[in-house]
């Protein structure tokens, strides 16, 4: 709970039983994540066993592989079913650290944004953290191409931590997306579309054996989907083509629904707390950056 807003963690997970249990641990030592979601699509290992048996926590299966934005989309739905203010996606493989819950949960909370981002790319550490080389000019050249149709300015769209409210959620028709890997890039440009600031803080790389990761013929596949959406985007923003992506978005963002929303000045005041919680629990080489600015 975070100024009377429930906090829920989702964890889109795939044969993840090597970790689960380790990251399901430090989201909780937040102190503040009231509920955790763990969905396993339909994997071959024993995530579905674990979960069951963790603390503060609903397990769901699904009877088939549905991809990892199918497993999202159920994330999400049974988040806003339990009654969720602020939604956090956290990868149950241990890359992302949880750690940086409070970082993006207070950016959301005090009313400052409605959806953060965990950035491998701001703190400039991402290859030394383990990032293989090709992903990261991947990363830094589909993110200059969809930056430069989208009209943003966005350290990385391909980041699986992030955070959203309530209100965005339920704004956004996430079950006409993919299924597949791209789903992330596409709701990504639908909140673009509908005006949002997306907000940023620098996140720690962490590549590891047990850490999941897409083979190079599924990341081609992604990097074309990503193209797509960045030049469908653009063509529906110019009214040269229909796209019910975007077309069937409301024209802005719904009021907040009253309550949890504090003044600037206190909800800088928080940011800041969580920030030094977070360098402290990292490095003094990774510091809390947030940005927001579009381009000029």
């Amino acid at each position: 709970m975070y100024r009377d807003q429930s906090i829920v963690v989702v964890m889109p997970a795939y044969n993840a039983e090597a970790t689960l249990e380790r990251t399901h641990r430090e989201v909780l030592d937040q102190g503040m994540v009231d509920l955790v979601i763990v969905v396993d699509d339909c994997g071959r290992d024993r995530t579905l066993e674990i979960a069951e048996r963790l603390p503060r926590t609903v397990a769901f299966r699904h009877d088939r592989n549905r991809g990892y934005g199918g497993n999202q989309k159920t994330c999400y739905r049974l988040a806003l079913e339990h009654g969720a203010d602020i939604v956090v996606m956290v990868h149950p493989d241990y890359q992302y650290t949880p750690l940086l819950i409070p970082a993006l949960v207070t950016l959301i909370g005090n009313g400052l944004y409605d959806c953060v981002l965990g950035s491998r790319i701001l703190g400039g550490r991402a290859l030394a953290g383990g990032m293989p080389w090709w992903k990261y000019v991947a990363n830094r050249g589909l993110t200059w191409f969809e930056n430069l149709l989208l009209g943003a300015k966005v350290s990385e769209y391909h980041t699986g931590y992030r955070a959203f409210s309530r209100r965005l959620l339920e704004a956004l028709p996430l079950e006409g997306n993919s299924d597949d890997f791209v789903f992330d890039n596409q709701m990504l440009a639908q909140i673009h579309w509908l005006g949002c600031t997306i907000a940023e803080v620098t996140c720690p790389t962490k590549y590891f054996a047990e850490a999941s990761s897409i083979n190079l013929r599924r990341s081609i596949t992604y990097g074309f989907g990503c193209l797509h959406t960045a030049m469908t985007y653009r063509l529906a923003r110019q009214k040269w083509l229909d796209v019910p992506r975007f077309s069937g978005l409301p024209r802005a963002l719904p009021a907040a629904r009253g309550g949890g929303v504090g003044d600037v000045a206190a909800g800088w005041a928080d940011v800041g707390d969580a920030g030094s919680a977070g360098r402290s629990a990292q490095s003094a080489a990774e510091p809390l950056l947030v940005t927001s600015e579009p381009w000029p």
